[in-house]
């Protein structure tokens, strides 16, 4: 397709829109905020606005350059996939030589900002997770084993690490416990959307768990995987680094995630998946919420748990 039959469909008004699109960044907003939620969690006062700004558009920048390549390294499964065809690599509308060259600028600037403007522990923490996301999950572990999202879901739990990092200056048990959340969340998160999209992934070869074990099993690990989450989400308030308020929110939203995981594995064929994965977004979203509100309520001190 033309670039002027493109424009005449509104597909693609604008150059930079192509660009745009490669970031993911819907996906780039929700690291945003969970790398938000560390840096603010980190200390018991304001963030210097300076650690705010440059910490966030840094660790946002490094995102979206791993989006970038992960929409290179997968335009040949995009290309198969109706959910993606429609990507700027599969659809014509940009061609590698130019993604690539985005995704070095968006990297370098990542790294300049973080590493002259925050502290030189988080650049390397964020380009360390830039790796594990756009090489370690994406060439080889989502090409290689079932278990691909649990593994490579630890380089995507990695933002409130690093907002944390970037405000501290280090990690501590707390930071981890955030990255752990995540960590756990993320199988009984996509795996809904790999069932949904099973056949798709299937013709694209790609050994997601739904094709290689089965929808049935695929959703007891769903189940399985809510529960666990549920128990991780109580530690904050376990270990005090969180109050009364979390605590109500992480229960009310976990005993929700846990219904549509135990409605998803007594549905038939993939009925329940998309409203289980709609309401992970959701979950996930309101919990870190929870988490910042408790903090400025309680006014709990990260440096006395």
């Amino acid at each position: 397709m033309s670039s002027s039959e493109l424009s005449a469909s509104g597909v693609d008004s604008f150059v930079w829109h192509r660009y745009y699109d490669l970031t993911k960044p819907k996906v780039v907003l929700l690291i945003a905020f969970t790398a938000l939620v560390g840096m603010l969690l980190s200390v018991p006062t304001a963030v210097p606005w300076e650690i705010l700004l440059f910490g966030l558009l840094g660790i946002s920048l490094a995102a979206a350059a791993g989006a970038v390549i992960n929409h290179i390294v997968d335009q040949r499964i995009d290309a198969v996939m109706s959910r993606t065809q429609r990507r700027p690599l599969p659809s014509g509308r940009i061609d590698t030589p130019h993604a690539a060259f985005f995704a070095l600028l968006l990297t370098t600037c990542s790294m300049l900002l973080l590493w002259t403007l925050v502290n030189p522990l988080t650049a390397i923490l964020t380009f360390l997770a830039l790796i594990g996301y756009a090489v370690i999950y994406t060439l080889f572990l989502k090409r290689w084993t079932p278990q691909n999202i649990v593994w490579g879901g630890l380089a995507g739990a990695a933002p409130p690490l690093l907002g944390w990092c970037a405000v501290t200056g280090e990690v501590s048990p707390e930071a981890f416990l955030l990255l752990l959340i995540i960590f756990v969340w993320t199988p009984p998160h996509f795996w809904p959307l790999a069932v949904h999209r099973r056949e798709e992934y299937a013709s694209a070869g790609i050994p997601m768990l739904p094709v290689t074990h089965g929808i049935d099993f695929t959703k007891l690990q769903v189940l399985i995987y809510s529960l666990m989450l549920f128990v991780v989400s109580l530690t904050p308030f376990l270990i005090r680094m969180s109050g009364l308020i979390y605590l109500v929110g992480a229960v009310v939203l976990g005993i929700g995630f846990v219904y549509h995981a135990f409605r998803f594995w007594l549905s038939d064929g993939t009925s329940h998946a998309m409203k289980t994965f709609g309401y992970s977004i959701f979950y996930l979203s309101l919990l870190f919420a929870c988490l910042l509100i408790d903090h400025y309520v309680a006014g709990y001190n990260p440096q006395a748990w």
